[in-house]
């Protein structure tokens, strides 16, 4: 049976009272396999923005706060925290007892090391620190209190604290072995500990019988890195594999799967959204007519049932409904291939003109879509290419410098479940994903909303970006697509997250 009802109740009554688990089982005999789609290539919370790099590391690292698959935020390595200041300082009281995995104890020096490395010269080359930019300095009040002084109140912040560049890590392990070293040799608080990694095959963990939370059920925990989603359905078929994670499982294989007695499919709504952005800056998309002609000529409702089997939704904005700043009144654009053709040549652009579409060539669900998206654009004349890249080249190397043809795959998962965590991302003047466009206007609206502590207040001008990055037409909004994961049914007390950060303490393999 798979457990749908967020996190395990002991977990949540640890949480909030900050006590020790001191009873219960120690952990079972039993490893679970799970595929990933891809090796992030480092195990460094500063380094990433992955999902696929929080599937593992949220077993690896713990942070101040935690946040389950029912969307609360609880307790994590603070037992409670308190706005001083007007909001612009917050106290945060640390767990007692707690040990990172080589021994090395969690107090409030490592909390200020964490910190310190992450909006320092470490973090700025990553692409987390602008997410916790508004960090002024970390103050250690005592030995188990620190506080965190702000910029200006930040009202994501503590979700942020839940994930990503804000899990805790280990001062000593980091200065006696060295950066490089702790990208392949991660150690942190979490329930299962570092056991080997071998780049782009595998990385193994196994319990942590010293975790504050109580051990986990499992005794080993291996993430393979299987990037051919054919492969991975193969391997969870022959039993080699327990789970394959999003967003591996192409639409087409859902059917192969449910018609196996051993395997199910598990299907949740997901914050993950996709769209084909443009460039803004160089040939005929730096024009935000042709890019709304180019919308206008791809019939979206049609691919998401055709290709997608209806496990996504249709988005106007890039975020789904999940999104604090989500807008209902928002509507995606129609499909309307006339009034494209009509767009194109007011805007001077002839039939037969091309465009480059870039894309991760190990996402096979995608590529069907963007095979149709360059049928579609064919029928009001426009001739478009599409370019495959390895996933780690074009997110590292061809989006970020600015090197990609007139559109390109973007896939985002709004963690936070806030609009602020992808907008800023994604429309920011000089941010890493967005390397094309330079807008005033549209950078005033996403840093006034980020200080904002009126929740109301800060959703509507968060409303408000949206419909301005789409009145822009800064990309091509496609969908909102599920989290499915495949599943063997030696699995039990599974429970799937709409964000891939899975925490694997309850689960236990037959």
């Amino acid at each position: 049976m798979i457990n749908k009802k967020g996190i395990h109740a002991a977990f949540i009554a640890l949480a909030l009272t900050g006590s020790l688990l001191t009873t219960g089982p120690a952990f079972a005999a039993g490893t679970l396999t799970v595929s990933s789609p891809q090796d992030p290539g480092s195990w460094d919370p500063v380094d990433t923005f992955l999902v696929n790099w929080a599937s593992v590391s949220t077993n690896i690292f713990d942070g101040l706060t935690y946040r389950g698959p029912d969307r609360k935020l609880v307790p994590g390595l603070a037992t409670s925290w308190k706005e001083l200041d007007g909001g612009k300082r917050l106290r945060f009281t640390l767990r007692e007892g707690v040990k990172f995995h080589n021994g090395e104890p969690f107090n409030a020096e490592a909390v200020k090391y964490t910190f310190d490395r992450l909006l320092g010269e470490e973090g700025s080359k990553g692409p987390q620190k602008s997410n916790y930019a508004v960090i002024e300095k970390v103050e250690i009040i005592d030995e188990k209190t620190v506080d965190l002084h702000l910029k200006a109140p930040d009202p994501v912040l503590l979700t942020k604290l839940a994930g990503y560049g804000a899990m805790i890590v280990p001062p000593k392990y980091i200065q006696e072995k060295g950066e490089d070293y702790f990208n392949t040799h991660p150690v942190g608080t979490g329930p299962f500990k570092f056991v080997s990694y071998e780049p782009k095959v595998a990385i193994k963990l196994e319990a942590f019988a010293d975790h504050w939370g109580g051990a986990p059920k499992l005794s080993n925990l291996d993430f393979r890195f299987i990037a051919e989603p054919a492969t991975a359905v193969a391997e969870l078929q022959a039993g080699r594999v327990d789970l394959v994670i999003p967003p591996t499982i192409p639409i087409g294989m859902i059917p192969t799967i449910q018609g196996d007695d051993k395997l199910e499919i598990v299907s949740t709504p997901g914050p993950t959204v996709y769209a084909l952005r443009f460039n803004t800056r160089d040939g005929i998309t730096k024009d935000p007519k042709v890019r709304k002609a180019l919308i206008l000529g791809v019939d979206r409702d049609t691919i998401i049932q055709s290709i997608l089997g209806g496990q996504a939704a249709p988005i106007a904005s890039f975020q789904g409904e999940l999104s604090f700043g989500f807008d209902p009144t928002m509507k995606p654009l129609p499909y309307d291939p006339e009034q494209a053709k009509a767009l194109l040549k007011e805007a001077g652009v002839a039939p037969g003109a091309s465009v480059q579409i870039d894309v991760r060539g190990n996402d096979a669900t995608f590529n069907e879509v963007v095979q149709a998206v360059a049928s579609y654009l064919q029928l009001v004349g426009i001739n478009a290419t599409i370019k495959p890249y390895e996933t780690n080249v074009l997110l590292n190397d061809i989006i970020p410098a600015g090197k990609t043809g007139a559109m390109f795959q973007q896939s985002w998962g709004g963690w936070t479940l806030d609009y602020d965590n992808t907008a800023y991302s994604m429309y920011h003047s000089g941010e890493k994903w967005n390397p094309y466009d330079k807008d005033a206007d549209l950078d005033k609206l996403l840093e006034s909303q980020r200080s904002i502590t009126d929740q109301p207040k800060r959703e509507e001008i968060l409303k408000q970006i949206a419909n301005y990055a789409a009145d822009r037409a800064l990309e091509m909004p496609l969908y909102n697509l599920n989290a499915i994961y495949g599943v063997s049914k030696r699995v039990k007390n599974f429970t799937p997250v709409p964000d891939s950060r899975l925490r694997l303490t309850d689960v236990t393999v037959e």
